[in-house]
């Protein structure tokens, strides 16, 4: 079984749901699919879908899954990171209506530089689907950990300083 989680998010996350709608209907996926869709308004034809799941439940379906798919959210992140199951993630973009800002996508790129797995298009689904590899933050080296701090602090510095020194006066 795949579970694919969006978080708990006000924004719908459409583009993940027909990513999953089209791999079911090709028949790339051809397994069991448990989504909790949140405030997504499209729901892929043949999951099993939940809008929310109660915390009971959500731990359930992460420990009878083969993968997880989920949202880029660092709670979600964070989560997975503690089990011992194989994850891809999916970055929402503030381009598709899916969130506020794009900070979803900058930590995509910056986990992606340290081979966490990251799905930017349907295909990348598919192969890690099909290859399922299991990579932890945790495990991430120490050089790798300094280079994506320093990744993270180039790009969001300049915003923080701005918003730092507009507080200040």
């Amino acid at each position: 079984m795949i579970l694919v989680t969006v978080g708990t998010e006000q924004y719908p996350f459409n583009r993940l749901m027909s990513w999953i709608e089209v791999l079911l209907q090709t028949e790339l996926i051809q397994e069991e699919i448990v989504v909790q869709y949140g405030n997504s308004t499209i729901l892929p034809a043949g999951a099993r879908v939940y809008r929310f799941l109660k915390e009971e439940k959500f731990q359930e379906l992460i420990h009878q899954a083969r993968i997880v798919i989920a949202h880029c959210g660092e709670g979600t992140l964070l989560l997975l990171d503690s089990l011992d199951k194989p994850y891809i993630l999916v970055s929402r973009s503030q381009q598709y209506q899916e969130h506020v800002d794009d900070h979803q996508v900058e930590l995509g790129l910056a986990l992606s530089q340290i081979n966490v797995p990251v799905a930017w298009s349907p295909g990348d689904l598919v192969r890690f689907i099909q290859a399922p590899r299991q990579v932890s933050v945790a495990d991430v080296s120490h050089a790798s950990a300094i280079a994506l701090c320093q990744s993270l602090e180039n790009r969001f510095a300049q915003p923080f300083k701005e918003l730092s020194a507009g507080i200040s006066k």
